[in-house]
């Protein structure tokens, strides 16, 4: 039976989801996508990718709809909405592309988006309403919090521990065994060979603390 979702969202990120959604439907899904909502006024009436956007947020109670992918792309506006739509009753679907090569005994939360070229390795485990972005590699038995957002290109060794909304930014390397806490960024190009504490910032080569998030 096809389930009809919406987007939540009509920027560029929504339209990766919704690109994924639609190659994934050529592959066998069941998964249509209907439309975006956003509150951008400047948005509505438009249709990107063939999709119409809808309206605002506040529509999606009117609009008849089988599930949601919240695709905004900082990480805590995404996991605020993600707590109020699900208080709600919503149910968040992951947008997985069909490019993507995940092993059999991956674990994946729901609201989870994975973009193409993406790899998981075996043993991984991948929250809720998490963001594995375009060509990132995940090896073995990663442990990736809810809401992080794993950008383009970043690679992870085995055993990783990233904690939850933590941000590992364009083209970044975390060593094995090693661990990013929660609602922390790591900058792009990014050497993680120690492990990063909650709410800190670390760029450079080797990853070095920049400053701690308020």
């Amino acid at each position: 039976m096809t389930q009809r979702i919406l987007i939540i969202g009509a920027g560029g990120h929504g339209q990766v989801v919704a690109d994924i959604l639609l190659q994934a439907m050529t592959g066998g899904s069941n998964c249509r996508p209907i439309g975006y909502l956003d509150d951008n006024p400047h948005r509505h009436g438009q249709r990107l990718l063939g999709l119409p956007v809808m309206g605002p947020l506040a529509a999606l109670a009117d609009i008849p709809h089988d599930g949601i992918v919240i695709a905004i792309g900082d990480n805590r506006t995404r996991a605020r909405l993600f707590a109020e739509l699900t208080a709600r009753g919503e149910r968040l679907v992951s947008a997985i592309h069909p490019s993507a090569i995940i092993a059999a005994d991956v674990v994946i939360g729901p609201g989870t988006m994975i973009c193409a070229g993406v790899i998981v390795n075996p043993g991984s485990v991948i929250g809720a309403n998490v963001i594995l972005n375009t060509g990132c590699t995940i090896d073995h038995h990663n442990q990736i919090g809810d809401h992080a957002h794993i950008a383009p290109g970043v690679h992870t060794g085995g055993e990783v521990v990233i904690g939850t909304g933590a941000l590992i930014g364009i083209g970044a390397i975390v060593m094995p065994r090693r661990r990013v806490g929660s609602w922390s960024i790591v900058g792009a190009s990014a050497l993680v060979q120690r492990d990063v504490t909650d709410a800190a910032t670390v760029v450079g080569i080797p990853a070095r603390p920049l400053r701690v998030n308020p």
